[in-house]
């Protein structure tokens, strides 16, 4: 049980909300979109009032876990971006990183993106989709920032970027929230297929002269 000293100590909150979210994704891997407050606060060994004095509500909650997860997943894409490999290799192992990390963790991708249609009363006002559009539109202008400063789109390049920024997300998540749930293929197919889509105007984009380059 938690003390008004330990929670006064230097960096014990930040460690204890580590701690906290920790115990959160236990329960969201065995549960998904079912996992609850008071499951959660029961596999931390804490009640749930003192849950609720860390993030507020589930909606605090989701968002600490979409910020962990998120962060995760931008730093694995950068990395596929950035890897010393042709451009057309990389598009596919950036489009494979996200799917792979999806298929690795599917209940904690359906906890963030999907309700649960049984959720317990007390949290019936908790609206997934309200949270995680803005999950969406991070990756999407994370993903524009990293094509703005690759690739040459000409003088309206900076707007462009943004438009392939978001519409490369939205193409992922709609084909991976499909593909999880019917794996109607390999995940190897799915991502050449999708490459294929994008490969267009991609193929014949120049560098950017001040850029990293892709």
């Amino acid at each position: 049980m938690e003390t008004t000293q330990q929670a006064g100590e230097p960096g014990a909150a930040e460690r204890r909300r580590r701690e906290l979210l920790e115990a959160a994704d236990r329960v969201v891997l065995r549960d998904g979109p079912k996992a609850s407050m008071n499951a959660i606060a029961a596999e931390a060994g804490i009640t749930k009032p003192i849950l609720y004095r860390h993030f507020g509500d589930k909606a605090g909650l989701y968002q600490a876990l979409a910020v962990r997860h998120t962060d995760a997943l931008l730093d694995s894409l950068r990395a596929a971006l950035d890897a010393p490999a042709e451009r057309r290799r990389r598009v596919e192992a950036t489009l494979d990183t996200y799917l792979a990390a999806i298929e690795a963790r599917p209940q904690v991708y359906r906890f963030l993106m999907h309700p649960a249609e049984d959720s317990h009363t007390a949290e019936r006002g908790f609206d997934v989709g309200l949270h995680s559009a803005p999950l969406l539109r991070r990756l999407g202008e994370e993903l524009a920032q990293v094509i703005s400063e690759r690739v040459d789109l000409g003088s309206d390049g900076e707007r462009l970027a943004r438009v392939w920024g978001h519409g490369i997300v939205g193409m992922m998540h709609a084909a991976g929230d499909w593909w999880l749930g019917e794996r109607p293929c390999d995940r190897a197919d799915l991502v050449a297929a999708l490459t294929d889509l994008l490969w267009g105007r991609l193929a014949t984009a120049g560098n950017r002269k001040d850029g990293p380059g892709f």
